[in-house]
């Protein structure tokens, strides 16, 4: 008889951890290699925007169908051919020759990628009692900032040893790792046999493994809650990716660093990001166990975290 291993549910979040990572490192390539490509392919700034518009294009109209693609094929079966789209589209970009090839291949890696996020949560809400979400979403939500940390770290190694292409190449083969683990150990906690019956009752017990409930949008976009999270990622979201495929050629350009010296201020802004991440669900977690209301202590530990964006607003008095 298998036995059960302790608190396995933690193991899925490391998978999802590990899912939203390689994300991250295969988005996260083109933004570090900018200013090199640029000055191989002649790019300009323009055909640089119209190549990240193509993915943040393909990612913003994918995202609401791929939750329902989600729902419709099921979480193990559904997330494992979104990364594998992702990783295939991703090594392609080692074959790209110009600026339309290189928007081509970002089209169809923010299709693939769009369904990181809804997979990542609906496991999440199937797999983590209520109390436990807000801690496990930032668990496996720092993996966005890890990426970002790991790719300032791995793809000037490469491109500096092998060239940019093998940057693509080998990025985007780390996806096929996470699959190969993703298949042989994911499935429902009812259908887990690493997972203990205790387990499941504890999961199950504060509102876990829910039966799915098919909202019309035209229902969710009545909900004020809805509303409020559209407008704080409107708010948030451009931040986040500028520092994502802007930062590296802004260092580029106004300070002078090149591919082998980025990885230093890099790394310094995504580890504090990486913080926040978990740090924001540690709190609400933490609020929540001391007989906060769900509600009140997730906005708190928003409110505070918001706080903390303030001091950004210094870099415009920043010297070289």
């Amino acid at each position: 008889m298998q036995k059960s291993v302790p608190h396995f549910r933690w193991y899925i979040c490391g998978l999802l951890f590990f899912a939203t990572t390689v994300n991250y490192v295969d988005r996260q390539v083109l933004g570090i290699l900018k200013p090199a490509l640029e000055h191989e392919l002649g790019w300009n700034e323009a055909n640089y925007g119209w190549i990240v518009f193509a993915f943040q294009a393909a990612y913003a109209l994918m995202m609401p169908i791929a939750g329902r693609l989600i729902d419709w094929l099921g979480t193990r079966l559904g997330y494992a051919l979104a990364v594998l789209l992702w990783s295939a589209t991703s090594m392609c970009h080692a074959f790209a020759g110009s600026a339309w090839q290189f928007a081509t291949a970002r089209f169809a890696l923010g299709i693939g990628e769009a369904a990181n996020f809804p997979a990542a949560i609906k496991t999440v809400a199937d797999w983590f009692p209520r109390r436990e979400r807000a801690l496990a979403t930032g668990i496996f939500n720092s993996g966005t900032n890890v990426g970002a940390v790991v790719a300032p770290l791995l793809v000037p190694w490469i491109a500096a040893r092998f060239g940019w292409r093998s940057s693509f190449l080998a990025t985007g083969s780390l996806d096929l790792i996470w699959l190969a683990a993703w298949i042989m150990l994911f499935r429902t906690p009812r259908q887990h046999w690493l997972l203990s019956s205790r387990e499941l009752a504890y999961i199950e017990g504060d509102g876990g493994a829910e039966p799915p409930r098919r909202i019309p949008y035209s229902q969710l976009l009545r909900q004020r809650g809805a509303w409020a999270f559209l407008f704080g990622k409107f708010l948030t979201d451009p931040v986040w990716w500028f520092y994502l495929f802007w930062l590296p050629g802004f260092l580029n350009q106004n300070y002078g660093l090149d591919l082998t010296h980025l990885g230093p201020p890099l790394i310094a802004v995504y580890v504090s990001a990486d913080v926040g991440s978990i740090g924001g669900g540690w709190l609400a977690s933490f609020f929540s166990n001391r007989g906060w209301p769900l509600t009140r202590a997730r906005k708190t530990a928003m409110l505070i975290c918001a706080f903390g964006v303030l001091p950004v607003i210094g870099v415009m008095w920043a010297g070289g």
